[in-house]
C-alpha cells in the first residue's frame, strides 16, 4: 500500500520560506516521478514541480526561480523549498507520485496523492 505522508505546511509572510516534506512508503522515490501540486480556494489543481527518476525537473513559470524540488533516497523523501513566498501561492499543496513524468505531470494520471497541506502567505 502506497502512502505519500506530507508535513510542513503553515503560515509564513510574504517573502519568507517554507519547506514541505514528502515521506514514501510503498515505493521508492528514486524510482519514481514526483511532483508537488497546489488548489487555491475556487480555482483547479495545478501543478507547480515535478522530479523525475532521474535528473529530469519541472516547474511552472509561477514558481521558476523560487521553488525547488529534490529529494533524498536515503529517507525515501522528497522536498520543495519554497522561498520568496507571495500571497498568490496561498493553497493547498498536495504530493504525486507517478511512474513516469509523463503521468506525474498530468493531473488525470497521477497514481497517488498526499493528503495535503495548508500554505497561507500573509501579506
Amino acid at each position: 500500500q502506497v502512502q505519500l505522508v506530507e508535513s510542513g505546511g503553515g503560515v509564513v509572510q510574504a517573502g519568507g520560506s517554507l519547506r514541505r516534506s514528502c515521506a514514501a512508503a510503498g515505493l521508492t522515490v528514486s524510482d519514481d516521478a514526483m511532483g508537488g501540486d497546489r488548489q487555491a480556494p475556487g480555482k483547479e489543481r495545478e501543478l507547480v514541480a515535478a522530479k523525475s527518476s532521474g535528473v529530469s525537473t519541472y516547474y511552472a513559470d509561477s514558481v521558476k526561480g523560487r521553488f525547488t524540488i529534490s529529494r533524498d533516497n536515503t529517507k525515501n523523501t522528497v522536498y520543495l523549498q519554497m522561498n520568496s513566498l507571495k500571497p498568490e501561492d496561498t493553497a493547498v499543496y498536495y504530493c504525486a507520485a507517478s511512474r513516469n513524468m509523463a503521468d506525474v505531470t498530468d493531473i488525470i494520471r497521477v497514481n497517488y496523492w498526499g493528503q495535503g497541506t495548508q500554505v497561507t502567505v500573509s501579506s
